[in-house]
């Protein structure tokens, strides 16, 4: 049967729900508060170039990613490309990423240099992360690579991204992030990554118009403002002042949102969602006249710098003009994330004439400040089992965000993946 089902959130995983509910022949309304669609990989006008707000890539083992470019017919559109890694250390730049770098890398002993490569392959080879669900990380590191490798090249990393959550993440968190991009490497000397051809809003606006084609609906700047429980039961939604009936809510947004729009769910339930902790960033994207560098990755350890590192997101995707992300994560608690944007803006001008002498002012074409309080879940050890389940104690209405697809990192494939398998979920037995 035919169900008119509410969709929140109009990222990845809010557009995947839709886009599997109605090619299972339902018709998703998806809510969504901004004025497009993405989410975090939402596109925007930057100078004349659109891009998105936030940098995205792709790995080899992004199957449903893929899978969803073959079923739009834009597989031919996706490219991979070889990329290259750096590391600003000790003021010197150094190539990074591969055997014969860490070997020639200066700042660490050879003993430190193996245990780090040794750790860093071992990840790549870990298929099952359930031993290390309850291990905290930087303990888990510091016994894998010793305290020199952790100082020099993973504690500013967890410093400058967690600040004071750094003593207190899943160790199955991070090592999935180490084998997801160790596993986009076709030999142990290249690595490979993906890019989209007009980015991600090429995908993003191809499934919102198969939504659409298919008898759903997309309603831009529409948040939801309460999802209306009666007698244990979903009735509908309320958005700009008018209830709206529904059988069945799904929702993508992010997860501290919900006591706010739920607020009839059972108090243990929202004192889970209420327990979640995020960060925020503060994400610098700069269009220069000179690359920087020639890598897409380049890790920072630098006591002037407090950012862990930057992406130079046009030596992935061509682009007529360089263009760098330059991303201050944070909790969104932080003194710093109220600062100004031109704050930050000053502070990237001067990390990357710094790192390129070449740069002068007249090479910055532009530079723009974007911010998402919650940018990320902070996943601390034995993390998924503290999540509510999806399929909360209301009849026919599931919650779901990133956080859900723990250990993975977040990313547009896992959300895809997730937002299919939620959308088969909640209309499997009716």
């Amino acid at each position: 049967m035919r169900q008119r089902i509410a969709v929140l959130g109009a990222g990845p995983m809010g557009l995947a729900v839709a886009y599997q509910l109605a090619r299972d022949g339902h018709q998703p309304i998806v809510f969504e508060a901004d004025d497009r669609v993405g989410g975090m990989a939402a596109a925007f006008d930057f100078s004349g170039l659109s891009i998105e707000r936030y940098y995205h890539f792709h790995c080899t083992s992004d199957n449903a990613f893929l899978a969803m470019l073959d079923d739009l017919g834009l597989a031919g559109r996706m490219h991979w490309v070889a990329t290259k890694m750096g590391y600003w250390y000790q003021g010197r730049l150094q190539p990074w990423g591969n055997p014969v770098a860490l070997l020639t890398f200066k700042g660490l002993s050879v003993i430190a240099k193996f245990r780090y490569g040794l750790h860093a392959f071992l990840c790549t080879k870990r298929d099952d992360w359930r031993p290390l669900d309850n291990v905290e990380a930087s303990g888990w590191i510091k016994r894998w690579v010793g305290a020199e490798a952790y100082e020099v090249l993973w504690r500013r990393l967890f410093d400058y991204k967690f600040y004071n959550y750094a003593d207190n993440l899943s160790a199955a968190w991070i090592a999935s992030r180490i084998r997801r991009i160790g596993r986009s490497r076709y030999n142990l000397f290249r690595e490979k990554l993906g890019y989209l051809e007009g980015g991600s809003d090429t995908l993003l606006q191809a499934m919102r118009t198969a939504i659409e084609g298919l008898g759903g609906e997309v309603r831009l700047s529409t948040p939801v403002n309460k999802v209306v429980i009666s007698e244990g039961n979903v009735r509908g939604i309320e958005a700009g002042g008018q209830f709206e009936a529904f059988a069945k809510v799904i929702s993508t947004i992010p997860l501290p949102y919900i006591p706010q729009i739920i607020p009839d769910l059972p108090t243990e339930i929202l004192q889970r969602f209420q327990a979640i902790n995020n960060i925020a960033v503060v994400c610098v994207i700069v269009k220069l006249r000179l690359a920087l560098t020639e890598n897409f990755w380049l890790n920072i350890n630098d006591p002037d710098m407090d950012i862990p590192g930057l992406v130079e997101y046009s030596n992935l995707r061509p682009l007529d003009e360089p263009i760098v992300y330059v991303p201050f994560y944070m909790p969104g608690e932080h003194p710093k994330f109220a600062e100004a944007d031109q704050v930050f803006l000053d502070k990237v001008r001067g990390y990357l004439k710094k790192i390129n002498p070449n740069l002068s002012d007249d090479d910055f074409i532009s530079l723009k400040a974007s911010r998402y309080r919650f940018a990320q879940p902070i996943c601390e050890p034995g993390y998924l089992a503290k999540l509510p389940p999806v399929a909360l104690p209301a009849k026919g209405l599931w919650v779901a965000d990133t956080s859900y697809y723990y250990p993975e990192d977040r990313g547009i494939s896992e959300s895809i993946d997730f937002g299919q398998k939620m959308a088969k979920q909640a209309v499997s037995g009716d």
